[in-house]
């Protein structure tokens, strides 16, 4: 039996109509492309720089523990500011064996720090005005009072003074400046506690 040659189809010409509709298609994917692959750079770009900012300059922190009660709670997400001046009344991060603790600057290099029995705190001989305390206390002080802060160091204390291990105690003592992350700026998380420290 015979093959029979199958009639081969004219070869179609596109239209100029057609050419065009095609070539506005690549240059479509061409530019998608091209915006594509420059967003995804840009983004790139952003998150590193925002990790850089984070690391040397501006800290972003998760509380925990209850040290800080009221002004902090564990879960709460705060910013800190890198910086090397602090008054009595910042709240500062800083590293202790190997974790980021987070208290209360009360007092500077070469300052005196005096506790009585009731926990209320004297700074070179005044009264220290603490509205952030819900109640004073004590709390675990083994060092001789009154006490006199080293050079290149701060004395800190937690707001929850019955609880907070501090400078009070020489477990922890006072903290010098290479261990400070930074000062709490203000509270990112949760959203209803969101502002100025």
């Amino acid at each position: 039996m015979k093959k029979k040659n199958k009639e081969s189809k004219p070869l179609e010409i596109p239209s100029i109509e057609q050419l065009e509709a095609e070539l506005g298609r690549e240059k479509y994917r061409w530019r998608f492309r091209r915006v594509m692959r420059n967003t995804i750079y840009a983004l790139i770009t952003v998150a590193a720089a925002a990790v850089l900012v984070a690391t040397l300059w501006v800290p972003v922190l998760q509380i925990s523990g209850n040290s800080m009660t009221p002004t902090l709670t564990g879960g709460d997400v705060v910013v800190a500011l890198k910086g090397s001046s602090f008054q009595t009344g910042d709240v500062i991060a800083f590293y202790y064996d190997n974790k980021i603790l987070v208290k209360r600057v009360i007092a500077g290099p070469g300052d005196w720090v005096n506790i009585d029995e009731a926990g209320t705190v004297y700074v070179n001989d005044r009264e220290l005005y603490e509205p952030y305390l819900e109640e004073k206390a004590f709390g675990d002080c083994d060092i001789t009072l009154p006490y006199q802060v080293p050079e290149s160091r701060v004395f800190v204390m937690g707001d929850h003074r019955s609880v907070s291990l501090d400078s009070r105690n020489s477990l922890l003592g006072c903290i010098a400046y290479e261990q400070i992350v930074g000062k709490l700026i203000f509270r990112a998380w949760p959203l209803e506690a969101f502002g100025i420290l």
